[in-house]
């Protein structure tokens, strides 16, 4: 399939604790790092994709974030699939582009969700504003590691799964985040550390689960017969694919599969390629389970082998399948909403051979996947490099 939409420019801003900065200037610094990276300025800007912010009660994202920046785009939409929203921003500015509705879109997303509250409100807050059914779930006090420890539990229960596997995920992500400067945690961490970090939801413990940070990304999508005519190399969408396969947990009829089965089997589809094509996978991870599960759903490996595939640095730099090579949201930073969008623009970083230490050496496809909810909603893009076109 022939790309229709590129990534020609990707921004964030200090990602961490960062108490002087609010929601709108933290996404403007990553729009401004974005266009500068493109060579753009803001007038250039003719589209707008945001997501939704849980420490500002704005009617209207978009419209908040198109005042703040200055501009009035053609087309703009807030885009809402959870911690997928970023993967899915994407996809939807090229579908913007592709149908003329404009031509240089601007997505970006981020908040201050740690300076605002602890980590513990931030926590509680997902869960009653959505993460769990309101009448049947919330109810019952569980938050969002409650909700995920239901399919580490069945997946122990049913693959043999160890929280020893589940442990590799964090320590491999950490590694990966240690050669990121702009990660929120990068001070190493081993098995033992992880397996020895306080039980939040059994089996899930401490070091299993997100961090939460303040942080914002931004990149910028035009055309791809246009994307050649920037600064850096493009990243082109070569597929993209959605899946949603319940709303809550509880609704859920199989906890160990996920609908990122279909939104990877429909964006290799629309690629042409295969799982053995990618060099590198961006999945969503706030979860170590959540990572396991991923790999087997997105046809790295069989159903039930995900615990064996993470195994002895598999996923770790330098592995077979470098894995959420940023950091992720284990380590990296977790921003709420806008956290999966991080994911994307490590790809493009991968595809461009600009990741420094953590580079994956000629890697020509990579794969950036967003998960919303509670396994709920899943987008899927694979990108190529600059010679895929």
């Amino acid at each position: 399939m022939k790309p229709e939409a590129a990534i020609i420019g990707i921004g964030e801003s200090k990602v961490g604790q960062v108490p002087d900065r609010s929601a709108l200037q933290l996404q403007a610094a990553a729009a401004q790092a974005a266009l500068a990276d493109a060579g753009l300025r803001m007038t250039d800007i003719d589209g707008l994709l945001t997501t939704p912010v849980r420490v500002e009660h704005w009617q209207a994202p978009c419209g908040a974030v198109a005042s703040h920046l200055g501009i009035r785009p053609a087309y703009l939409s807030t885009v809402d699939l959870a911690g997928a929203s970023g993967a899915a921003m994407v996809h939807q500015a090229g579908m913007a582009i592709a149908a003329g509705q404009c031509s240089t879109v601007l997505c970006v997303a981020g908040q201050n969700l740690l300076s605002h509250g602890a980590r513990a409100e931030a926590v509680k807050s997902m869960a009653e504003s959505g993460s769990a059914h309101p009448q049947f779930e919330v109810p019952y006090g569980p938050l969002v590691p409650s909700l995920y420890a239901l399919v580490a539990q069945r997946h122990m229960h049913e693959y043999g799964t160890t929280s020893g596997q589940m442990a590799e995920v964090a320590v491999a992500i950490r590694r990966h985040a240690g050669l990121n400067p702009n990660a929120h945690k990068r001070d190493p961490i081993t098995v033992d550390d992880v397996l020895r970090s306080r039980m939040i939801a059994t089996p899930l413990r401490l070091l299993d689960c997100a961090i939460v940070s303040d942080g914002a990304a931004a990149a910028i999508v035009t055309s791809a017969s246009r994307a050649r005519d920037f600064r850096r190399p493009p990243a082109y969408l070569l597929g993209a694919g959605y899946g949603a396969r319940h709303g809550h947990i509880g609704e859920h009829k199989r906890l160990t599969e996920t609908g990122a089965i279909d939104s990877g089997r429909a964006a290799f589809s629309r690629a042409g390629l295969e799982p053995s094509d990618v060099d590198v996978a961006e999945l969503y991870d706030c979860f170590t389970i959540t990572v396991i599960v991923e790999l087997e759903d997105l046809g790295f490996c069989r159903k039930g082998e995900g615990g064996r595939f993470v195994e002895g640095g598999r996923i770790a730099p330098g592995g077979e399948l470098p894995v959420t090579t940023h950091g992720g949201l284990l380590s990296a930073g977790h921003p709420g909403v806008g956290g999966g969008f991080f994911h994307v623009l490590e790809a493009v970083r991968q595809l461009r051979g600009e990741a420094g230490e953590r580079q994956v050496p000629d890697a020509e496809v990579a794969l950036a996947h967003g998960n919303g909810g509670v396994i709920s909603v899943h987008c899927t893009l694979l990108l190529g490099g600059p010679d895929t076109r």
